[in-house]
């Protein structure tokens, strides 16, 4: 308060410490809040300005700060050489800067250090600092940084009661190395997902199931694994992946965008129509492609029509429909190796129609939220919609059908297996709901045993609440040929459950007798909040909610890894190129946080 010049006109109010009372006018002004942290001057001084011309300009007066008078004393010329050396490499200034240049360099070529553009940009932000050559960076701050991101992981690791996982295999185009990946996927307490990347080390000589097995194995053991903590492996359909799931004893799921994928090649290939549309299509994108003047002729029909520039892609048949005037207003000009006719090219429409809720489901499932509770419900859904009958089925019932028999086929048991259906009953978006009728007894029975198996160690213990009238003399017993023997006798032989299986039940019940959610809901805000109602099927769900249906995560590991290792960077060592591929995709937790 006596810091403020004002304060020479006002004092406090004794009645009221939000008032301020003039010493000229004796007039009570309020100091603009009604909490001291709030108070203020901008009223007090309105009212000398308004009130008291002559005190507002002894204010005026006193609220200029006072200048400062020059230093007299010049620096010496051993100073102004002290000031302009560059930073020690022991300072904290080097090494913070230094950080975060390595940072960056995780995403561009590590030569980019000694690149005489890059080293002008530092001097000219900072020219104190010398930047490390790529010797440097890679010896010394690339294994430090890539141990800080680890030590992170670790600490988030120890929140994880279950967790999954996915995996696949990529070889470089830039280099011969082979890269084999593990991401983990967990929910920790507060029903947060997260999505680390572990691995993305060498794997050289034959990609064997033993040789998969043997990596596997070495992965969770770096990084303190217990197999019992692994609640299931994520896989594409390769014969070498499976029968490594199979050897080790691991929970394996297959990847169900890969399982899409077969099931629709088999019903573009079952109709000799679509596959010969298919093979015409190949043909006029090769055309295209190996024809700039065709590209460009291309682009000026798409202009003259006022169609956006798009090119070709083989095997994308939306782009085919969009483009169906300008290949014909170009076949009409210029020679193409094959045309569509009018027949063909409904066919395409209607095979855009049949295909368009794969395309749809497959977003769906490939988003990063998307977990094993989708995949009964979306299969559901998948196969009612390719068993109704609709008016673009004409020229193309052949694949429709093929298609809905192949998705019966590749997903035929999945009702049945555990990991799916207890997921999708632990999912409030689906619950019991898209289980055939007759399936639902065997899959409440196998939920009940799953949620006792997690009930064990997660109920609230009922042994100390005691029931009026329900307490019983440990010390004296009826006698056995008495009325009251008899009584006891019968309610445990009617009991047949223990107090837990008693909570377990009643959970479930109230649980599914609710109604679900909208499917745009949040699963795991649900039980974030519902975890105190149902606390055996909140620790369930941590479990079986944090496996994801698809191995994309791996496949876009790989495409940052396309980035890391390129021509570039064709010399990396796979132990660099894998923290380097670590740093790039787990960074953002740590900077996040």
């Amino acid at each position: 308060m006596s810091s403020s010049p004002v304060w020479n006109f006002f004092k406090v109010s004794d009645k009221d410490v939000k008032l301020a009372i003039c010493n000229v006018c004796l007039v009570e002004i309020p100091r603009g809040g009604s909490h001291i942290r709030h108070f203020n001057t901008t009223n007090m001084i309105r009212h000398l300005r308004t009130r008291h011309t002559t005190e507002y300009a002894e204010y005026e007066r006193l609220s200029k700060p006072t200048p400062t008078p020059p230093s007299l004393n010049q620096p010496t010329v051993s100073e102004t050489f002290k000031r302009r050396e560059p930073y020690s490499r022991d300072s904290k200034r080097w090494k913070d800067v230094t950080l975060k240049v390595m940072e960056f360099v995780c995403q561009q070529p590590l030569s980019v250090v000694e690149n005489k553009g890059f080293r002008r940009l530092v001097t000219c932000l900072d020219p104190k600092y010398d930047p490390p050559g790529r010797k440097y960076l890679t010896d010394v701050c690339l294994p430090a940084l890539y141990q800080t991101v680890n030590t992170h992981i670790d600490k988030l690791l120890k929140d994880s009661v279950h967790m999954s996982f996915t995996s696949d295999i990529w070889s470089a185009d830039a280099c011969p190395m082979s890269l084999l990946s593990l991401t983990g996927h967990f929910i920790d307490s507060d029903f947060q997902r997260h999505n680390i990347v572990l691995h993305c080390q060498d794997f050289t000589g034959t990609h064997t199931a033993e040789a998969l097995v043997n990596a596997f194995n070495g992965m969770f053991q770096t990084w303190g694994i217990q197999r019992e903590k692994i609640h299931a492996i994520l896989t594409d359909n390769a014969k070498n992946m499976q029968k490594a799931m199979r050897d080790a004893g691991f929970p394996g799921l297959s990847c169900m965008a890969h399982t899409l994928q077969l099931a629709v090649h088999e019903g573009i290939l079952s109709q000799r129509s679509i596959s010969d549309i298919t093979a015409s299509g190949r043909c006029i994108v090769g055309h295209f492609k190996h024809s700039p003047l065709a590209y460009t002729r291309l682009e000026n029909v798409q202009k003259t029509l006022g169609q956006p520039i798009k090119k070709l892609h083989q095997d994308v048949s939306t782009r085919w429909n969009k483009q169906k005037l300008a290949l014909a207003a170009y076949a009409a000009e210029h020679e193409l190796p094959c045309t569509f006719t009018i027949h063909q090219w409904k066919l395409i429409e209607n095979m855009i129609s049949i295909l368009a809720p794969f395309e749809e489901l497959t977003q769906q499932i490939s988003s990063s939220t998307a977990s094993a509770a989708d995949v009964i419900p979306c299969v559901r859904a998948l196969t009612r919609l390719l068993e109704k009958t609709v008016e673009s089925d004409h020229g193309v019932k052949t694949s429709k059908a093929v298609l809905l028999e192949a998705v019966k086929k590749r997903f035929a048991d999945i009702d049945t297996q555990k990991l799916y259906a207890i997921a999708t009953m632990l999912d409030p978006r689906y619950k019991d709901r898209y289980f055939p009728e007759a399936l639902k007894p065997t899959v409440h029975d196998m939920f009940r045993d799953v949620l006792a198996a997690h009930g064990c160690t997660q109920l609230p213990s009922t042994s100390s609440v005691e029931v009026p009238g329900s307490s019983r003399s440990t010390d004296k017993s009826p006698p056995a040929c008495s009325l009251q023997a008899m009584f006891d006798e019968l309610v445990e032989e009617d009991a047949g459950q223990t107090d837990e299986e008693v909570m377990i039940v009643s959970q479930v019940n109230q649980y599914l007798a609710e109604p679900v959610m909208p499917c745009s809901g949040q699963p795991l805000a649900y039980w974030q909040a519902n975890k105190g109602r149902f606390p055996t099927l909140a620790q369930a769900a941590r479990a079986y909610l944090c496996s994801p249906c698809t191995s994309v995560d791996s496949e876009r590991l790989f495409s940052t890894a396309a980035n890391v290792i390129d021509d570039k960077r064709n010399r990396l060592t796979s132990k660099n190129a894998e923290m380097l591929i670590v740093i790039k995709r787990n960074l953002p937790l740590m900077i996040d946080t």
